[in-house]
């Protein structure tokens, strides 16, 4: 029998669980999003909107009671609220494994405890333990906000005694941890899917470059060993495995110039390094996430081609309405989020270029640059 499907979030990720959920009609028959924003990325493609804060209360006991499972999109919903409708709709991940992941400093303790390495870290409560952090840690340090931070917003990073106070002052007064900084060589991520059978199925290791703090390009598959892949991958299930949640998990980590592998972050949902399974994969993130909470066997996620995924993101200078992107060419996949305003390094849509059979990932590098000016952002 098809459920009812709530996500708290209707932005981009919402809207491409949306638009996986149709396609499975005989266990989803309706989509509801919550969404601060009207007429959000999701409710473009189909989903119902309440539109209210992802921590509202009210909100989410009214999704809770329009549906039968729950997931989300982003990971700032009130995980007690959550625990409280558990018995209105089923919950996946769970709200005890959003606890854990939505606040850095709890999921650093729990991966430590459970022998899985991260970067050093530290509780912050005062600018004394800052200061006594970074005579331990050294600089750079970075300074990291526990709890709502993404792209780069949460964090700061700390390279000389000069931008203590600076630091400290910028997160105003909310909960922070400090970090020793990993002088890496390649960030990397596994995609992780574990269902509510316990079934654990890895999509294979992709790197990762940042701009600005945000994820700007992401390599199908990761240029490395594959001694380093398979160890990231097996990183990735033993995580998956301690968590015990049900759903998509985007597990991102460092490589470091001795070849160890810190994870950084857990993201407790479909992520962006993972858009590029839509078109490399059997089985796009997004479908396999409803698979996991659904309980349905997981889907294949052998990478059926190279591929690169390039987010398109408003530019630095300029904010309002944007001239429409058009593109027409072979393996290569534009998708647009519906978003009407650019605003500075805001994620607008992304574009996935697939290989041919023998093109190299150095090849679909030089093709993403003849194209980055055809994806640029420009005032309508």
């Amino acid at each position: 029998m098809s459920k009812i499907l709530g996500i708290i979030g209707g932005g981009q990720l919402g809207m491409m669980i949306t638009e996986a959920a149709k396609k499975m009609p005989e266990h989803i028959s309706k989509i509801i999003v919550l969404d601060p924003i009207e007429n959000c990325s999701a409710s473009q493609v189909g989903a119902e909107q309440i539109i209210a804060d992802f921590k509202d209360k009210n909100a989410i006991i009214e999704l809770a009671k329009r549906s039968d499972i729950i997931t989300y999109e982003i990971e700032s919903g009130d995980s007690d609220v959550l625990k409280s409708v558990e018995n209105d709709a089923e919950i996946n991940p769970s709200p005890e494994t959003l606890k854990i992941i939505q606040d850095k400093f709890l999921q650093k303790s729990f991966l430590l405890q459970n022998n899985i390495q991260v970067p050093e870290f530290i509780k912050i409560e005062s600018i004394s333990d800052l200061e006594q952090g970074l005579k331990k840690f050294g600089y750079p340090s970075l300074l990291k906000a526990r709890r709502d931070a993404y792209d780069g917003r949460g964090n700061f990073k700390i390279d000389s005694p000069e931008q203590i106070q600076k630091a400290f002052d910028y997160f105003n007064e909310k909960n922070l941890m400090l970090e020793k900084f990993v002088p890496f060589k390649m960030e990397v991520s596994v995609i992780a899917a574990r269902n509510t059978k316990g079934q654990i199925k890895t999509f294979p290791l992709v790197e990762n470059i940042h701009q600005d703090n945000i994820l700007r390009k992401t390599i199908a598959p990761a240029r490395i060993s594959e001694k380093i892949a398979k160890k990231a991958e097996e990183i990735a299930k033993t995580t998956m495995d301690m968590l015990k949640g049900a759903g998509i998990f985007g597990i991102e980590m460092f490589v470091t110039e001795n070849d160890e592998i810190l994870i950084n972050e857990i993201a407790p949902r479909v992520h962006n390094s993972g858009h590029h399974t839509l078109e490399s994969s059997e089985t796009s993130q997004f479908e396999q996430h409803l698979r996991a909470i659904l309980g349905l066997e997981l889907g294949n996620t052998t990478l059926l081609h190279p591929t690169i995924m390039y987010n398109i993101l408003g530019s630095k200078n300029f904010e309002g309405e944007y001239k429409s992107i058009n593109l027409s060419e072979q393996n290569v996949f534009l998708k647009m989020y519906g978003k009407k305003i650019s605003k500075p390094l805001r994620k607008l849509g992304h574009v996935n270029l697939v290989g041919n059979p023998g093109e190299t990932i150095d090849q679909l590098l030089k093709k993403l640059e003849t194209l980055k000016d055809r994806v640029s952002i420009n005032p309508a």
